[in-house]
């Protein structure tokens, strides 16, 4: 579970309803910002409208997506590098072949892959071109999990406003009541504080999230794949580690960065 996520979900409701209850009490939350056919409409709507968009299977892998905003990606760029230069010694000592028996015991079915293709002697062009074909998949599924909660963000606050243009059609329509306009102009707005609720809270957090984790998954891979084909290439162990470090911001390269200028990462 990523604790960041969770708190900042949490952090942002309690936020809003301690606001809530500040001026108007539990009472003045469920009967004033509670309102079913006003939820309706804006989520209904929104995921309705992203539906319409989307096939069935797409729209709940979207949906379930929301889970992964919320785990910590095993995403451990140090280590990896530290296994590949492990390996590259391997592969110097003992040749490319003996690799083959260290791929059984990977966990990691793209590092598994590039290195059967290297004992298997495939082009070094045509491996890079498999594996950076692999990523390209990759990246095209978690592109399509980062569009729905884009269009769910786009969507809710286009709802809400729908919403509160029908209550502000039926509130005109009974204008000769006064005292029901001040009731009715608050229910038509909740539509809207929900569709910006949808948008801010979960929907724009959930996709910049996953655009983060995508990101440093594709890093991952491009180490990996420079990492394999140095080895296949039959470069020092020492070259290639400083290579796969280059890809690390300073502080986790285990080394001084006093000496390298004006790199703020």
């Amino acid at each position: 579970m990523d604790i960041a996520s969770l708190i900042g979900l949490i952090l942002c409701l309690g936020l809003s309803v301690w606001a809530i209850v500040t001026d108007s009490g539990f009472a003045g939350l469920v009967n004033n910002f509670l309102n079913v056919p006003s939820a309706l409409i804006t989520f209904g709507g929104a995921f309705g409208a992203v539906l319409t968009s989307n096939t069935m299977q797409d729209f709940i892998g979207g949906f379930k997506s929301f889970a992964l905003a919320l785990k910590v990606p095993n995403l451990n760029t140090p280590d990896m590098i530290q296994k590949i230069i492990e390996l590259s010694n391997v592969a110097r000592k003992e040749g490319l072949l003996s690799l083959e028996e260290t791929a059984a015991e990977l966990d990691d079915d793209f590092m598994k892959k590039g290195i059967l293709l290297i004992v298997d002697g495939t082009d070094p062009e045509l491996v890079r071109a498999i594996m950076e074909t692999e990523i390209s998949s990759m990246e095209g599924r978690h592109k399509q999990n980062i569009g729905f909660w884009e269009s769910v963000a786009s969507m809710g606050p286009a709802w809400g406003m729908i919403g509160t243009l029908i209550g502000l059609v039926n509130m005109l329509q009974n204008m000769s009541d006064a005292s029901a306009i001040g009731p009715a102009m608050s229910v038509a707005l909740l539509t809207t504080l929900y569709g910006s609720l949808l948008a801010n809270w979960v929907a724009i957090p959930v996709s910049n999230k996953l655009k983060k984790n995508n990101e440093q998954e594709l890093i991952l891979k491009e180490i990996m794949i420079e990492g394999l084909l140095s080895i296949q290439a039959g470069e020092n162990p020492r070259v290639i580690e400083e290579k796969l470090k280059s890809f690390l911001a300073p502080k986790e390269r285990g080394t001084s960065s006093d000496d390298g200028g004006g790199d703020l990462g």
